[in-house]
């Protein structure tokens, strides 16, 4: 019981921070600040701590749907029962698996070349610079991956 408790509020932490920095904190930066590089600066740290919180978060999760293996099913002898148990834990983890998958690949495979693009684009910024389109692919990519985490991260703490 009490690891499940502390496996919702972690659930809760984790989507809790992926919705504030990214569907209020950053887009607020862009709609209050004039200068959309510095803006995209301040977004860009946001998103980094958020990548290393959703780490921490992904893994707490998992060392926590590990440990709870023997614990929540103790007294449960049904072979029915403990199927769906199994099969509920192995989708719990699917889902973790998937998010940490998505801040991955986000985190250390699109920023850096979005930052790269960011950095030789200069002052003007980059929506000012030759590399305007291949940073807004990479921009498309990273926020399709924010959507499916955020989505995920609804399911994860509903089934908490």
């Amino acid at each position: 019981m009490l690891l499940a408790r502390i496996r919702l509020l972690v659930a809760t932490l984790w989507a809790g921070s992926l919705w504030a920095i990214g569907y209020l904190a950053a887009p607020t930066l862009f709609a209050t600040l004039s200068d959309r590089a510095l803006a995209g600066t301040i977004a860009a740290s946001l998103f980094n701590n958020l990548a290393w919180l959703s780490i921490a978060c992904a893994a707490i999760m998992l060392v926590l749907v590990w440990v709870s293996k023997g614990t929540e099913t103790a007294g449960i002898f049904a072979g029915s029962a403990r199927n769906s148990e199994v099969k509920s834990r192995r989708t719990l983890m699917a889902v973790i698996l998937v998010m940490l998958g998505c801040t991955l690949v986000s985190h250390f495979g699109l920023q850096p070349m979005m930052g790269a693009l960011r950095a030789a684009a200069g002052p003007g910024g980059v929506m000012e610079s030759a590399a305007k389109n291949e940073f807004g692919i990479l921009h498309g990519i990273s926020s399709g991956l924010f959507l499916v985490q955020s989505l995920l991260a609804a399911w994860l703490v509903i089934k908490q």
